[in-house]
């Protein structure tokens, strides 16, 4: 698996072929190719290479997949016995890019998709076992969903506090007739 630092908007961002990444808003169209050629770093397995400050010769290829807006960041600043509020706030714009090759310009080698492995849960059921096969992908659908037992439910115990007060408030009604 090769993966690579790169510098982009004066940030460094690890990425991986064949992954997404998200980096500050960048001033190119939807489903363009472009290379980050500033490349701090690149690991290939066991092989490395660091640059002093950049690596020359190697590149990073991406595709714009999309251009997002990140979550709302509110800001509220109060100061008390002063009538002092002040509200601001702040979205953020993204560019979600996917990494589609790491390495020299012109190399010719086949891209490694990372690989997803299966975990396997054992579910026992009150008449039944159950086995639920689930990916690791947390997005991915459960094949097999085991249904949760009904709760119990409580006995109503008598509230001897709401007996008392009906009981004493009797009473002096009828004292007072």
């Amino acid at each position: 698996m090769r993966y690579a630092i790169i510098d982009s908007g004066g940030k460094q961002y690890r990425v991986v072929e064949g992954r997404t990444i998200e980096v500050d808003r960048l001033p190119v169209e939807k489903g363009e190719k472009f290379g980050f050629e500033r490349v701090l770093f690149m690991a290939d397995g066991e092989e490395f290479f660091i640059g002093t400050p950049d690596l020359d010769g190697i590149e990073v290829e991406v595709t714009v997949v999309d251009h997002i807006k990140g979550p709302k960041i509110d800001r509220f600043k109060y100061r008390p016995k002063k009538r002092i509020r002040v509200r601001g706030g702040h979205r953020q714009q993204y560019t979600i890019l996917m990494v589609d090759f790491i390495g020299k310009p012109g190399e010719e080698r086949q891209v490694e998709k990372p690989e997803v492995k299966a975990e396997v849960e054992v579910v026992e059921e009150a008449e039944t076992d159950a086995v639920a096969v689930v990916d690791a992908n947390p997005k991915a659908e459960k094949k097999a969903k085991a249904e949760k037992p009904a709760k119990a439910e409580k006995e109503a115990k008598p509230d001897i506090k709401k007996a008392a007060a009906t009981k004493s408030s009797s009473k002096k009604t009828d004292s007072k007739k």
